[in-house]
């Protein structure tokens, strides 16, 4: 068998399952997984407990109360930020803050926060989703920083591919500031 011969059909195959899962593991790993399954996790219990009407033997336990349509409203705010950060990873930080103050805002709201489960869950995912950041990519998949480096052989050199420029020049390209001696500006402007 030479290197350009295919593989026989079934011998390197993997199953489906583990072609998911590998692929599952490399979405989750490039977006906030965890907050948004937590902030997800408490919004469910705020707005399902009010209501729900618990059974105990043939005793109804009904928990509706006049904030059930504001604990409706904070639940599903707070799944739908959950999932949004799963599929919109660039609004982490505005979704973690606004889980965490819908958090806050159900514990008066909405009996304690969902008996303080969906509370803590939508707090803790919300202060995940704020601290997350995007990893860094392997040093072995990284691509050289330009053409020049990877195409010089070891021990040459590099030569810059246009003229030297300096930080102090007086002609530099990146002086935004607008005050450098060549303009006449000297640092002082003027209001007329």
């Amino acid at each position: 068998m030479s290197a350009e011969t295919p593989a026989a059909p079934g011998q390197n195959d993997e199953h489906y399952l583990q072609v998911f899962r590998r692929n599952f593991r490399t979405w989750r790993g490039d977006r906030p997984f965890w907050a948004g399954l937590f902030i997800v996790l408490g919004g469910v219990p705020i707005a399902y407990f009010p209501y729900a009407k618990l059974q105990l033997g043939h005793l109804t336990l009904a928990m509706s109360t006049t904030a059930g349509a504001g604990s409706l409203i904070i639940g599903v705010l707070l799944v739908v930020l959950g999932i949004s950060l799963w599929f919109q990873k660039h609004v982490r930080t505005f979704a973690g803050v606004a889980a965490i103050l819908l958090a806050l805002v159900s514990i008066p709201v909405s009996n304690l926060g969902g008996f303080l489960v969906g509370f803590l869950f939508a707090l803790i995912g919300g202060a995940m989703a704020v601290s997350w950041v995007p990893g860094e990519p392997d040093e072995a998949y990284a691509a050289p920083a330009s053409f020049a480096e990877r195409d010089v052989p070891q021990g040459v050199a590099a030569e810059p591919a246009g003229p030297a420029v300096t930080a102090n020049a007086v002609d530099d390209p990146n002086d935004l500031s607008g005050t450098s001696p060549s303009n006449g500006a000297n640092g002082r402007h003027s209001a007329g």
